[in-house]
């Protein structure tokens, strides 16, 4: 490619990036109006209401929808470092500025020798898909822990594991990056930067830890895989309800609690075969760290009693690092989580009250997006095992060499 070609390559990113931001910012500053509920008003009402909770120095003790670790109050209150703004339009300001770090952070390494600029493009693309609500959450701030944190990877394990401490206490989810080939100086790491960080919020804010309870009280969220029992349900008759509990839309009535469980044992049972994987993977390469964070978040969110829309930011993020690697085995799953980002969009905003009403177009759109996500779970989940897992020999048959494209990590 001719310099003037290449530089033209290079523009295009951050040309659709800047559109794509700046149609985000028009619907969040309600400069024009999205079709469906307000997916301002948790920024605007929940968020603003915690931010002048936590600046007393106490978490939102009453508030049940106060379901966050302690590291979560960060976000919440750094809006108050742009005085000049109101809380909604400086909350919006800090999204952008962490979406452009994680732009910067994926530019950068698709730049490197080796790497492709397939991931930049993925979160380029994928995150304006989802529309206005991933502005109006914390999980964009989030993912750019999270993403620092994988591309760090092998060559700063020390940094990578404090990212995903430090993650961990932000929304939990981060600690999945470890699952993967990381060496024990990562795990070091992220064990004493959440312990210290832990410990700092316990002692200076009651009520630290609050959260726990909340969380495990919930039940079925209406937009996740085990609600969909429930949507076909109530076409036969079944009696329950669909209620506003705990923060979010749910299910609420008979074998409720019974599908709670069991989306809980799926999400022990996923745990249970990353520790197999990870007993048994040996043929590690460069992308295996992103490859196996990205399945395990995969598998987190779809076992989840929880999907709600901005969960596809996590997924996004994670496969953008994974496609900055030439050799991942992550396109096709990616490509699938691209394909569920619209999908998302139209169950959430747009036609939420068809999804909370089981009509034919909310269950398509239900069927249609979960379908996805299982499918992209369940093949991120089998080309990770072939890939790094070898195969048992046959009898009389040498076992197959390691792919001379992969470069063993040391777990040390």
């Amino acid at each position: 490619m001719d310099g003037a070609g290449a530089r033209r390559a290079w523009a295009g990113p951050p040309v659709v990036w800047a559109a794509g931001r700046l149609v985000l910012l028009l619907f969040v500053f309600k400069v024009f109006v999205f079709p469906g509920p307000d997916v301002t008003s948790d920024v605007s009402v929940i968020y603003q209401g915690w931010f002048g909770v936590l600046r007393q120095g106490t978490f939102p003790l009453a508030d049940v929808a106060w379901q966050y670790p302690p590291a979560a109050a960060l976000p919440i209150l750094a809006p108050g470092l742009l005085p000049f703004l109101s809380y909604p339009h400086a909350f919006y300001v800090l999204v952008l500025l962490a979406d452009a770090a994680v732009f910067a952070l994926l530019a950068y390494a698709g730049r490197r020798p080796g790497k492709s600029m397939r991931g930049l493009w993925m979160w380029v693309i994928g995150v304006p898909l989802l529309g206005p609500t991933v502005y109006a959450r914390y999980d964009v701030m989030v993912t750019a822990v999270a993403v620092a944190a994988l591309l760090a990877g092998a060559r700063h394990p020390r940094i990578m594991g404090a990212l995903a401490g430090f993650g961990a206490l932000l929304k939990v989810w981060p600690v999945l990056l470890l699952v993967g080939p990381v060496r024990r100086r990562a795990w070091a790491s992220a064990a004493v930067t959440g312990a210290v960080l832990a410990a700092g919020f316990a002692a200076v804010m009651p009520g630290a830890f609050s959260f726990l309870t909340y969380q495990s009280n919930r039940g079925t969220e209406v937009e996740s895989l085990g609600a969909l029992v429930f949507h076909v349900a109530r076409h036969f008759g079944w009696s329950g309800q669909v209620l506003l509990n705990y923060g979010s839309v749910e299910f609420l009535g008979p074998g409720v609690s019974l599908v709670s469980t069991i989306a809980l044992t799926l999400t022990g049972a996923a745990f249970g075969w990353l520790l197999l994987w990870r007993m048994l993977a040996v043929r590690f390469a460069a992308h295996s760290l992103a490859d196996a964070a990205f399945t395990a978040v995969l598998l987190f969110t779809v076992t989840s009693r929880v999907i709600s829309p901005q969960y596809l930011v996590w997924l996004i993020g994670t496969a953008a690092v994974c496609l900055c690697f030439r050799g991942t085995r992550m396109g096709p799953p990616a490509l699938l989580v691209l394909l569920a980002a619209p999908v998302t969009m139209l169950e959430f905003p747009l036609w939420f009250g068809d999804v909370v009403a089981s009509d034919g177009l909310g269950l398509t759109l239900m069927f249609l997006r979960n379908g996805l996500l299982v499918a992209a779970a369940v093949t991120a989940a089998v080309r990770l095992w072939r890939a790094t897992v070898p195969a048992a020999p046959r009898t009389g048959i040498p076992a197959q060499a390691t792919d001379t494209e992969e470069t063993p990590v040391s777990s040390t």
